[in-house]
């Protein structure tokens, strides 16, 4: 039977050609969430020391509204305003910091979902690229050992970046892009080349530029005219020290490679499928223009940003700590998300051949299951995957609970990791992260050996910085020692896959002047 109609004539459909019910709008976001729940419970005793610095800013905030890493001292060391602000927020509703951090984690995996599904639908894409990229990002080792920190807040948004320019909006696309620069300044570099890679990006730009304007400056002028600098004290602390001995960013993956082979190597495989996914891209690109590849157009902006953001910090010569790689992994993976489903679209004249789709998707299912493995295997250890701490986070736990019971309202200088004994001692921990005072002298320091520029720029960023302010006294100090001393108000044995050939050390609690 036919039916016709005034402009055509169309086959009448029946009960056996009629396309599938669609599944419902819920269920991609739900698998996603769920995926980020599990890997969460698996890693949440983990945790690096790291992550605890901003579960100690968020608890303050959430509780006291102040801001800092301890109770009474004002301090500028979180390098992620909103991931503190957020974390805050969740942390005045759960009551827990760590309740709050699942609750963040799992939102910014389903934002993660949500933004790539959002921008492949609007390519042509399958609706679970997005589902694909958000569970390769959830179990990475690197982005797993960095669950608190804001690398996964960061991708997150990156991928709610790519839906709104994907769905020109440019008022959506600059509060998405001001609250990316929020997350950590670097990502500005994110930011701009999506701006400037997205289609007809003329249409509209002052409104993005207008609106991440309104989002950041009443931020930074804040914390500028408070907290007395408008950058976080971080870019003093972590740039002071521009390398660990002969390891920068540059070879820092050799590094790890050799201490956490199987994890690094997990970590940046799906980075480097996405960058091969990006250079056959081109290459089909320009040779088949109809094919599937130009599905992927919208998303070429992705690749571009990783490889520009990994530079930047090889430029720059910095420390290699472990989540720095975060941004330029996630920006791969989410291309290699929407690769996958462009390899496996139903295919057009010119393009790819079928196999090149099973091809695509066996091979993210088995970098899914190997990282599972892999993860699972690291947390039944005890440690996060890949970690630069001395101690275990069961034994930070134990050292901070018993360190508040001994220290009886005294002040302690921190070992140098201080995050999660501060989290658990509640006490007066004293380093540069929670002590003004030090940075200060670290400030004096980098003026007096700065050039004009430099040292014009500095004095402009502190220039309300209440520079009276000195390092705190401490009367008990927390040290690293190859055996329990004499003399120790409490010692504690410690050992990590970081310390060399896995010895066990000390932490000793000591009078500060013995």
């Amino acid at each position: 039977m036919r039916t016709v109609t005034a402009d055509r004539i169309e086959p009448a459909t029946t009960a056996t050609d009629r396309p599938p019910a669609s599944r419902p709008v819920w269920l991609l976001p739900a698998l996603a969430g769920l995926a980020a729940l599990a890997v969460f419970w698996f890693a949440r005793r983990t945790l690096i020391d790291d992550a605890y610095i901003t579960l100690d800013y968020a608890r303050n905030l959430a509780f006291h509204l102040h801001w800092g890493l301890i109770g009474g001292e004002t301090a500028n060391t979180a390098t992620s305003p909103l991931n503190v602000l957020v974390l805050g927020v969740a942390t005045a509703v759960t009551r827990q910091a760590v309740v709050a951090l699942a609750v963040v984690y799992v939102l910014s995996t389903v934002a993660v979902e949500w933004g790539v599904r959002r921008a492949a639908v609007t390519a042509g894409l399958p609706a679970w690229s997005g589902l694909v990229a958000a569970c390769l990002v959830a179990v990475d080792p690197l982005l797993v050992a960095s669950i608190g920190m804001e690398v996964a807040l960061g991708a997150g948004l990156v991928a709610l970046l790519l839906a709104a320019s994907a769905a020109r909006r440019p008022v959506w696309f600059g509060v998405i892009a001001g609250l990316l620069v929020l997350t950590r300044a670097d990502l500005l570099i994110v930011g701009l080349v999506v701006f400037f890679v997205r289609p007809g990006w003329r249409q509209g730009w002052w409104r993005s530029v207008l609106a991440a304007m309104v989002v950041t400056l009443p931020w930074f002028l804040w914390s500028w005219t408070v907290l007395g600098s408008a950058v976080p004290d971080t870019l003093i602390i972590k740039t002071r020290k521009r390398s660990w001995g002969p390891w920068d960013f540059g070879n820092g993956p050799v590094l790890y490679h050799g201490m956490f082979p199987s994890a690094t190597v997990l970590a940046f495989v799906p980075a480097a499928l996405g960058l091969l996914a990006a250079l056959v891209w081109l290459v089909v690109r320009v040779t088949r223009p109809a094919g599937r590849a130009k599905r992927l157009d919208r998303f070429a902006a992705l690749p571009l940003a990783g490889g520009l953001h990994y530079l930047a910090y090889v430029e720059l010569g910095i420390a290699p700590y472990h989540w720095y790689y975060g941004t330029s992994i996630a920006c791969f993976t989410l291309f290699l998300g929407a690769a996958v489903g462009a390899a496996w679209a139903p295919a057009t004249a010119g393009a790819l051949p079928r196999w090149s789709g099973f091809a695509a998707v066996t091979a993210a299912a088995a970098v899914l299951v190997a990282c599972v493995v892999n993860d699972s295997a690291a947390e039944r250890r005890g440690y996060a995957p890949i970690t630069t701490n001395w101690a275990s986070a069961a034994q930070y736990q134990r050292v901070g609970t018993d360190v508040g019971r001994l220290a009886g309202g005294r002040t302690v200088r921190s070992s140098g990791e201080i995050g999660e004994v501060a989290y658990y001692c509640r006490c007066a921990m004293i380093d540069p992260f929670s002590d003004r005072g030090q940075v200060l002298t670290m400030i004096r320091g980098i003026e007096r050996h700065a050039g004009p520029v430099k040292r014009a720029l500095l004095h402009g960023n502190f220039h309300f910085l209440d520079t009276t302010q000195r390092p705190t006294a401490t009367a008990l100090v927390l040290e690293y020692v190859s055996r329990p001393p004499h003399g120790a108000l409490g010692w504690w044995p410690v050992s990590s896959p970081w310390l060399a050939g896995g010895h066990t050390r000390y932490l000793a609690l000591l009078p500060h002047d013995r």
